[in-house]
């Protein structure tokens, strides 16, 4: 693996980290506890929470988060990754390739070889390089359809990560996602108890302790009548994946016009241990 290691990390004084992605490393549906003293606006998600506990075990953690919802892994790559890497940061995490590969038509093949472009660049830094595999979408009857194209970008992005040395959060294997309650109201991203345990299967990669547990038993859910929810499926089919793929077609993107949350290091506030990670 490159850059430093585990038992390094937290032993150093000062720990930069950059963030690369889309929606979810950007963090949608995850909104700040005291949002009275954020930006509008703005989220929290997973890559603020492993942030916020290493600032708990380093004496200066210096964040910053280029992620912007929409993004495709071409843009990642052309508007992100040259700015990480001129701040030559300790950690970088980078997630990208979920927006391409759920567009009709993708080609799993075409776009890890944009995302070994990426990890090539920020490996050639010697920061440590963490990816993130897809999801299983097994669980959404909607977009089951696509778990073959996401499991072979899931074994394209591990060759990556073996030939680079990276760390890898292996999203597809956390069951606990599986549950609707990891999900927020559209589906699509996860809900904030969803980038809470992503958070903590993060810090487990990186070796950093945590109290909780990502794959926790979740509470007995409420039962529901099968044709309830399959009206839910048809309605969320409608009001929400149809409106997203049409945007994708277009070329449109719910981040149109917007720019990252943190766009520079600067120093992270420590997560309350009572809200770990």
């Amino acid at each position: 693996m490159s850059g430093f290691r585990t038992s390094e990390l937290t032993q150093k004084d000062i720990l930069s980290y950059v963030a690369l992605g889309d929606s979810f490393t950007e963090g949608m549906s995850d909104p700040y506890p005291d949002s009275d003293t954020v930006p509008e606006g703005r989220y929290r998600g997973w890559a603020d929470r492993v942030a916020g506990h290493l600032a708990g075990h380093v004496g200066e953690v210096r964040y910053a988060n280029l992620a912007v919802r929409g993004k495709l892994i071409a843009q990642i790559r052309d508007e992100q990754v040259e700015p990480a890497a001129e701040m030559a940061p300790d950690l970088v995490t980078l997630c990208a390739g979920g927006n391409d590969i759920i567009r009709p038509g993708a080609d799993p093949d075409r776009t890890v070889e944009l995302f070994e472009d990426m990890v090539a660049r920020l490996s050639a830094t010697g920061a440590r390089v963490v990816v993130f595999t897809g999801f299983d979408t097994n669980w959404q009857p909607v977009m089951r359809h696509l778990r073959g194209r996401i499991a072979t970008y899931n074994m394209h992005m591990r060759a990556v990560a073996d030939r680079y040395g990276c760390d890898v959060v292996d999203l597809w294997s956390m069951g606990c996602l599986s549950d609707p309650r990891a999900w927020s109201w559209d589906r699509l991203h996860l809900s904030p108890e969803g980038h809470r345990r992503v958070a903590l299967r993060t810090c487990e990669v990186l070796g950093v302790p945590v109290a909780g547990r990502w794959d926790a038993p979740w509470p007995p859910p409420e039962p529901r009548a099968w044709r309830t929810a399959r009206q839910e499926d048809l309605h969320w089919a409608r009001e929400f994946l149809v409106p997203w793929i049409g945007r994708r077609l277009s070329g449109r993107s719910s981040g149109d016009g917007l720019g990252p949350k943190r766009p520079v290091l600067r120093p992270c506030r420590r997560t309350d241990h009572h809200d770990e990670p």
